[in-house]
């Protein structure tokens, strides 16, 4: 996944944004101090979208407003806040546009049915396949032509982005992947044939298939981020480069130096 970084222009030296946050009382509260030192604006009189919360309020404010084509800043207010930046009674919210923007395309799948319908939808972190039943979940898994896994045995697979790599990825044991790597983890969830397969990186341009080698017995759900399609027949994958998310993050607090910091922590373990 191609994610170019680079400062957010100068030109617009006036931020107005339009502030919205999560429902919980941090929240809340975070954004009447953040009201104190800066004006909201209306979403269409605005040049940047404040977010307060936590990761998951961040994915869904982002696929609700990106057909603004505005920037995102969000500020946390959950645990780790991974897509977010810290809040701080410092922070000069005028001078946001000083900020480091990152670029992040989505995965996008389509998912047919056992009855043939088809659903489409998009994941900024990650795509997960899941057993829906007590019975493990039975899948090949192919990237176009060439066949990557014949047949898995397994509580299912991920599929996830670089942005996502830390998060649901890194708890089934999936590789942290650089924000710039222009690469995608596929990783099995509790392996139990072949115990060994780790799964595979494969590149972002990758077209990758899904397929239930038995639907009626073994049910799988198909998760892209927070929205879930049940009963999956196949699922296929890909990058959806014509979408672009924006978001800004404070200068010592980029996405890529999080990524670095995680893949430390990781080699320490």
């Amino acid at each position: 996944m191609g994610v170019p970084v680079r400062v957010w222009p100068r030109a617009p030296l006036m931020v107005n944004p339009f502030i919205i946050s999560d429902k919980n009382f941090k929240s809340l509260k975070i954004k009447k101090a953040v009201e104190k030192k800066i004006k909201s604006y209306s979403l269409i009189k605005s040049n940047l979208i404040i977010v307060i919360g936590g990761d998951g309020f961040m994915l869904q404010t982002l696929k609700k407003y990106n057909k603004y084509k505005k920037p995102f800043y969000g500020i946390n207010s959950g645990n780790y806040g991974f897509l977010m930046n810290k809040f701080s009674e410092k922070t000069n919210y005028k001078n946001l546009n000083k900020g480091r923007l990152v670029s992040i395309s989505p995965l996008e799948m389509i998912v047919k049915s056992k009855t043939n319908s088809v659903k489409k939808s998009i994941a900024i972190n990650e795509i997960s396949v899941l057993r829906q039943s007590r019975q493990t979940a039975s899948l090949t898994i192919s990237n176009g032509k060439k066949q990557i896994i014949k047949h898995l045995i397994s509580d299912g697979v991920l599929v996830s982005t670089p942005a996502g790599s830390t998060a649901y990825n890194l708890s089934v044991h999936g590789p942290i992947l650089s924000i710039d790597s222009k690469k995608l983890s596929i990783c099995p969830i509790s392996a139990f044939r072949p115990r060994r397969w780790k799964g595979k990186i494969v590149s972002d341009k990758s077209k990758i298939v899904i397929k239930n080698l038995n639907p009626k017995k073994r049910p799988i759900s198909a998760v892209a981020d927070n929205i879930e399609v049940r009963n999956a027949k196949s699922i296929s994958i890909k990058t959806n480069k014509q979408i672009k998310f924006n978001l800004i993050f404070d200068k010592n607090r980029s996405l890529q130096n999080k990524i670095k910091i995680e893949q430390l922590r990781n080699d320490i373990k």
